[in-house]
């Protein structure tokens, strides 16, 4: 198979594994990508499996057309990548291996006496092939210590290890999205930091295909894959709705799940997904519970701990760094109940967990007291839901302007050609009687001039939950050029704006009624015409943006300024008065000196 005119498919499938890795349901079998770049030298990228050993030989043989490799590249060290290292130089003695140091010290670990002329890959270092020229960027756990991937200047291919792999052979037909968040979450999950390390290297570089060591070549729409991988390894919410999750062995919890479920479905839930522990694929649950943003946990109390299955599911969960998440729980226990408590516990490390108020405890069957929390638990879950749903929410909910302080808000707009959005922070209540508030901006701002001409805007009350990209996204770019809102959810208020699905525990609609000039910023003063609270998440104020959210400069070792805005480092021994930073457009004003 041709990925170019001169990168070759080598690889093979496996459609008699049952389980990958020993753990992992494959029905439809698995692909062991390897790959062949042939130019004046010619280099093997990765092996496969050890039960495809002559088949793999076979294509590379195919391939070369009387040729013969000169490179052996090894990106990653698993057996089911490395297992034919021995039997490749052993029929290709003079070809060169290509690795990390870290992996050379796994190979002679994997295989004696391995022979072969060696070239230890260090960050950054380049091999030209002839026209192609290939540039290793290291990968340390993502998911092992050695690993690298490679990037093909020429061509702009990244072969990338076991990133952007999947489960399935290449020859089967299923969604990508679902088989590799499966695979992502069970295999690299516990590893976001890693990934987010690697993706940042990934932005610098001009991608047109990328090569996983499993899955489909990914040559359309990578923009998709690059933002679901962002979206996993930073541990975000990828879709609304809710997971339950439970084991029964009489009936009684499954009964109450089942009336939770239909409670929540009838008030709106965008999803609901049940996973009867003892009978689902764990690693589909496991994936689902990264996927949405709230799960809730029902189980029995059981021999003064909590069922096995559920134990094991929880397991899996804190061990792949499980966060950011809405939990509830539901416990049976006919004399002892301590399931709650149990769960509860086990969740003591993770990071952002927001627990239910609303504990279900059954005694053994559910009575009447259990319908009445079964309700409480459903508004609680839905409420950010309801909120969101144009003919369901209250939008007369004034306590929405309980959620301004001095914090940090996202101010949206409409040219009459597309939503626009920016971050502001001088807000406040001016009247209650009627209710108005006035809203600062800076006047080179294109949300200054659209507000001006249209008179409204919807003042979006960002929640501690916010992560830097929102900042990025709306404050370090001009709505006159980009489209802020080209890959975002669209709800939309009475007065027909946008306001933001995430990341906010409030909105307001406002109506411009008078506008004051302060010179360098301008003033609305502006009637509160649909107001409503999303959650009961804090407030994000500055210094919480500053001390949580904003990324730490990386200022070792320079000299010169920082932005306070963004973190971008200007080095030099004065900073213009007329520089702008080329990240958020703040001037010269919002950089200060680098104190090391």
């Amino acid at each position: 198979m041709k990925i170019t005119n001169e990168i070759l498919y080598v690889g093979v499938n496996d459609h008699d594994v049952d389980l990958f890795e020993g753990q992992y349901v494959v029905p439809n079998g698995m692909s062991y990508n390897s790959y062949l770049i042939k130019d004046d030298k010619i280099a093997v990228m990765d092996t496969v499996d050890a039960s495809f050993t002559h088949e793999w030989l076979d294509n590379i043989a195919d391939a070369l057309e009387g040729r013969k490799p000169d490179y052996l590249i090894i990106q990653h060290m698993e057996p089911d990548h490395s297992a034919n290292i021995m039997n490749f130089m052993e029929t290709y003695p003079e070809a060169t291996i290509v690795a990390t140091q870290k992996a050379f010290a796994m190979m002679d670990c994997f295989f004696e006496n391995l022979t072969g002329e060696r070239i230890i890959a260090k960050e950054g270092d380049t091999l030209s092939l002839g026209k192609h020229v290939l540039t290793f960027v290291f990968a340390p756990m993502v998911h092992w210590p050695e690993v690298m991937v490679t990037y093909d200047v020429t061509e702009k291919v990244l072969f990338s290890a076991d990133g952007f792999g999947k489960f399935g052979a290449l020859d089967t037909n299923e969604p990508w999205d679902d088989e590799s968040r499966r695979y992502f979450i069970g295999i690299v999950g516990k590893y976001g930091a890693q990934v987010q390390a690697l993706l940042k290297k990934a932005a610098g570089l001009e991608i047109s295909t990328i090569c996983p060591l499993h899955g489909p070549v990914l040559t359309e729409n990578l923009g998709h894959y690059l933002k679901l991988y962002d979206t996993w390894s930073s541990y975000s919410v990828e879709t609304d709705g809710i997971v339950i999750a439970y084991t029964s062995v009489y009936g009684h919890t499954k009964k109450a799940v089942e009336i939770l479920t239909e409670k929540l479905r009838t008030k709106g839930c965008p999803n609901v997904v049940v996973h009867d522990l003892a009978r689902t694929d764990m690693s589909l649950a496991v994936a689902d519970a990264f996927r949405y943003g709230k799960l809730v946990l029902a189980t029995t109390t059981y021999n003064a701990e909590i069922f096995p299955f559920m134990r094991e599911y929880i397991d899996h969960l804190t061990e792949r760094n499980f966060q950011k998440r809405t939990i509830g729980l539901i416990e049976n226990g006919s004399w002892a109940p301590l399931a709650a408590k149990i769960m509860k516990g086990k969740f003591e490390k993770s990071k952002d967990i927001t627990w239910l108020d609303t504990t279900v405890k059954i005694k053994s069957a559910v009575n009447k007291e259990n319908l009445d929390q079964l309700e409480a638990m459903a508004e609680e879950l839905c409420k950010d839901y309801i909120a969101r749903s144009d003919d369901k929410a209250n939008k007369n909910d004034m306590t929405a302007l309980f959620k301004i302080g001095y914090g940090l808000y996202v101010v949206t707009s409409n040219d009459g050609r597309k939503d626009n959005g920016l971050i502001v922070n001088a807000v406040s209540q001016v009247t209650d009687s009627p209710n108005r508030v006035a809203v600062t901006i800076n006047k080179a701002n294109y949300s200054h001039h659209v507000i001006k001409q249209t008179g409204k805007m919807n003042l979006n009350c960002l929640s501690v939950e916010a992560p830097f990209k929102v900042f990025e996204n709306f404050g370090f770019h001009s709505g006159r050029s980009v489209d802020k809102f080209e890959n975002w959810e669209s709800y939309r208020s009475d007065n027909g704006l946008v306001f933001l699905p995430h990341y906010i525990n409030a909105f307001m609609s406002l109506e411009v009624e008078q506008y004051i000039d302060l010179d360098s910023h301008g003033m609305f003063i502006c009637r509160v015409t649909e107001a409503r609270v999303i959650n009961d998440k804090e407030t994000m104020t500055y210094t919480y943006y500053l001390e949580n959210v904003k990324p730490k400069p990386e200022t070792e070792g320079k000299k010169g300024f920082v932005c306070k805005i963004c973190g971008y480092v200007y080095e030099g021994d004065e900073l213009p008065e007329d520089f702008i930073c080329p990240l958020c457009k703040h001037g010269a004003a919002d950089f200060e000196p680098i104190e090391n």
